[in-house]
């Protein structure tokens, strides 16, 4: 999702710290190779401060996807798609500003719940459910502009909304994923451009029934 700032150990509370850690630190070690001595050291707390917080790392993981969806909502919230008038602008405008904040080292851009998920579904389930629930949750923002640019343009289709927005992450996803096996962030951009291309494909207006070509 956002390419956060890097945390700074001395603001904030320890629990904050350790979840801004986290943020970081998994999405560039993954969260496996993550020790809680390498949070603690990327928090600036002690182990102490670790296990009054959280009772273990796998806690922490859900307690980082929690904060995750939190702090990206604010971050998307405020975007500058929100204020254009047509829905279906505001949809491309929504993934012109995913391709925007592609930027920078793969672990400030790429998507924290994204990558536990693909690293912990089935060793931690409760983690995994945690990063849907912000997956899904992001995407279901995305539904009504859906909604509302097919009410526009009068597109009948045997797909959904959601089915478009959950796809939607899909395709970012899979840039980051590519992204990471390449080690550029230019296959994910290019990505992002197809999907851009693909939405306005599906939502060109359909011909009135009846119509003819010259």
């Amino acid at each position: 999702m956002p390419r956060p700032t890097k945390h700074h150990p001395e603001r904030g509370d320890a629990r904050t710290r350790l979840l801004e850690a986290a943020r970081d630190v998994v999405r560039a070690k993954g969260f496996a190779a993550t020790s809680v001595d390498d949070l603690c050291k990327a928090a600036g707390v002690t182990k102490g401060a670790f296990f009054h917080h959280f009772e273990n790392k796998e806690a922490l993981g859900i307690a980082a996807a929690a904060y995750w969806a939190e702090t990206t909502s604010a971050f998307f919230e405020g975007a500058p798609y929100h204020r254009l008038e047509d829905p279906f602008d505001r949809l491309l405008g929504y993934v012109e500003f995913r391709k925007s904040i592609i930027d920078g080292e793969l672990a400030a851009f790429t998507c924290l719940v994204g990558t536990m998920a693909q690293e912990v579904y089935e060793s931690y389930p409760a983690i995994r459910e945690a990063c849907a629930a912000s997956i899904f949750g992001h995407a279901a923002t995305l539904e009504p502009d859906i909604a509302a640019a097919m009410k526009a343009r009068r597109i009948e289709a045997d797909w959904t909304p959601a089915s478009l927005a959950a796809h939607t992450q899909a395709v970012l996803q899979g840039a980051f994923i590519l992204a990471k096996a390449t080690g550029e962030r230019a296959v994910a951009l290019e990505s992002v451009d197809h999907l851009k291309r693909y939405l306005t494909l599906l939502f060109s207006q359909p011909e009135p029934k009846g119509s003819t070509h010259d």
